[in-house]
């Protein structure tokens, strides 16, 4: 298969688009606490939607796993396990900086640490500055970095344009200072995902080599290596929900094993990642520091939809997987500077989780100046995208157009 990077800049778009939606069906999710909702859906992201696709697409995607060596998929496993605890606190940036700044911060630290380390530790990034392809590719990885900045600007003019009263009416908790906080944290832990695929190559290799033996296409051969990966983050992230379950518990939720639950989670509390039980309890002084403060307690004696929540919760964490389905994709089409893919997704999430930040008002009562701002860090990420996507096109050979 001949590479298309332009191709590969719209399917990260629209792994871009499903990364930053995936929190929406959350919304619909009733009387469930936080590590309730996250794992049934984190059960989709990062186990069952890896293995459906990789199966109905590849003809032995175990026996690549099996196949490939065990220093390549401990290390693959090992980063998706750090990449989890960056995972974990990038819903705190959002509750606490909302889906705009809170996206831009952490993915603007995750995009300089997950774009530019693997070349510069697998001792590529001297060639990439020497060939006129990289440092196009280079000034793309810059433009988007100057359009995360501006996202962030924006972020900031509005928290000096809105009134206390009004932060708090559009994001309930916002406080600046531990949102930025957590932000750095999520932000470079969850630069290890590009790491672990880094380091899942040989898994990629030996599934292409399947696939072509086949007689397929080998757009897919990235796939396994989102299964080992992903199963680093699922551990990090079950046994921080189980250990939620059991101090908070909330196990009986999976199957409604009470019926009084206290206090409804709304949809703009579940967009947030609010635990109803931490909400209430604010004796649980470790748990209320990291995931929210006390508020008054509602006691509802009819149980939760389970039905309705499974599904919600099922379509959220299979639209979060679609977000590295297409990513897989977009990387084989960027030809031999692939690293830039991570870049492409960076700048594709923070565009349309600034759109869906738009369309969920977090910038209403902001004054012209914010949404100039808005608008250039827009420009400056679209613009990043096509840059990254020609810098590989001239590294093809083709001529440019």
């Amino acid at each position: 298969m001949t590479p298309n990077p332009f191709l590969g800049v719209l399917y990260h778009w629209t792994g871009g688009l499903a990364a930053a939606s995936f929190y929406i069906p959350y919304r619909a999710v009733k009387r469930w606490s936080w590590e309730t909702y996250w794992l049934v859906g984190g059960i989709f992201s990062w186990i069952l939607a890896p293995w459906a696709f990789a199966s109905l697409l590849l003809p032995d995607p175990w026996g690549a796993i099996h196949a490939t060596p065990a220093r390549s998929l401990t290390w693959a496993y090992a980063f998706g396990a750090m990449w989890g605890f960056g995972g974990l606190t990038f819903g705190l940036t959002m509750r606490y900086l909302g889906i705009a700044l809170g996206m831009a911060v952490a993915l603007g630290l995750c995009n300089a640490f997950g774009t530019l380390m693997p070349p510069i530790v697998a001792g590529q990034i001297g060639e990439i500055v020497r060939t006129a392809s990289g440092q196009v590719i280079l000034l793309g990885v810059l433009v988007c970095m100057v359009g995360i900045a501006i996202s962030g600007l924006a972020g900031m003019s509005k928290e000096h344009e809105l009134s206390s009263a009004e932060k708090k009416a559009v994001i309930p908790e916002f406080n600046f200072a531990k949102g930025m906080t957590v932000a750095v944290f999520s932000g470079v832990m969850s630069a290890c995902f590009a790491y672990g695929l880094a380091a899942g190559k040989p898994i990629a290799e030996i599934a292409r080599a399947q696939l072509l033996a086949a007689g397929r296409s080998d757009l897919w051969q990235n796939l396994p290596v989102l299964i080992v990966v992903l199963a680093g983050g699922f551990t990090t992230n079950f046994v921080w929900c189980v250990i939620l379950n059991l101090k908070n518990r909330s196990g009986h939720q999976y199957l409604n094993l009470r019926r009084s639950v206290l206090m409804e989670v709304s949809a703009t509390e579940a967009v947030a990642g609010w635990n109803a039980n931490e909400l209430v309890d604010s004796a649980s002084d470790a748990t209320a520091a990291s995931h929210g403060a006390a508020a008054p307690a509602t006691r509802f004696e009819e149980p939760a939809p389970l039905a309705i929540n499974y599904v919600y919760s099922a379509l959220a964490g299979v639209t979060w997987y679609l977000q590295f389905f297409f990513y897989s994709m977009g990387e084989t089409q960027m030809g031999a500077y692939g690293f830039s893919s991570w870049t492409l997704h960076m700048a594709s999430i923070i565009i349309f989780s600034t759109l869906w930040g738009i369309a969920l008002r977090e910038w209403k009562g902001t004054g012209r100046r914010t949404h100039l701002l808005i608008a250039l860090g827009l420009a400056a990420l679209v613009g990043s995208t096509l840059v990254v996507g020609y810098g590989n096109f001239i590294k093809l050979g083709a001529p440019a157009s």
